[in-house]
């Protein structure tokens, strides 16, 4: 446990665990808890992803980005420079650039499962035999 008020400087984050597509970059680490950045290029496609046992919470602080999950990746969500948006534990996912300029989003994640497994594809129904 941390007993102090600590600042990590812009350039001393910490390199982490990468999904193709998107730069993430570690602040703090610290039992279930995670914290960092996230930046993606403009018209960018991350590779599909999730994080475990972990909720993420996170900030989009600039640009736009559009979250793809659900049965072959048919759902979307879409967010704006400003807004907030919670990926559940677990969710298969990826995440686009439709801008023109850098996204950039402070991610918050609890649950101290592994920060994120990478995945050739998004979750397909099985079918029923």
């Amino acid at each position: 446990m941390i007993n102090e008020i600590i600042k990590i400087d812009r350039d001393n984050y910490r390199n982490t665990e990468q999904t193709t597509g998107m730069k993430r970059r570690e602040a703090f680490s610290q039992d279930n808890v995670w914290c960092g950045l996230v930046e993606m290029a403009p018209g960018e496609v991350s590779a599909w992803h999730h994080h475990d046992i972990n909720d993420t919470y996170l900030h989009l602080v600039s640009g736009k980005a559009n979250f793809e999950f659900g049965v072959a990746g048919t759902e979307r969500v879409e967010a704006f420079e400003g807004d907030f948006v919670f990926i559940p534990a677990g969710t298969i996912h990826r995440e686009t650039n439709p801008g023109d300029s850098v996204s950039c989003a402070v991610l918050f994640r609890t649950g101290g499962g592994i920060p994120v497994i990478n995945l050739e594809g998004p979750y397909i129904e099985k079918s029923e035999i």
